[in-house]
């Protein structure tokens, strides 16, 4: 599945929840899943990775179609080149 059918997935379960939640409730969902990625990776709990990773980016995915934004275009638009800033892959900021 490519990261524009994921994102159209997302909508279909959970668009109409969300807008009615508002970009300010699910934010702060997707703040709380983030959370929940962050005690995962800092106890080790390598068996919760792969879901919490996994509703963070439902989270992410859902706002960003609140907001009429393609996730997978936006991210190619900005790492096509590489870095932003210095354009090398790998990335060779300082």
């Amino acid at each position: 599945m490519h990261l524009t059918e994921f994102q159209r997935l997302i909508e279909e379960i959970y668009f109409k929840k969300d807008s009615a939640r508002g970009l300010e409730g699910t934010h702060m969902w997707f703040c709380e899943e983030v959370g929940e990625l962050t005690r995962a990776l800092r106890r080790g709990q390598t068996e919760d990775l792969e879901g919490e990773f996994a509703d963070v980016l439902a989270w992410l995915a859902s706002m960003a179609s609140m907001v009429g934004i393609e996730l997978e275009a936006a991210a190619c638009k900005k790492y096509a080149e590489g870095c932003p800033r210095c354009s090398s892959t790998p990335c060779s900021c300082g």
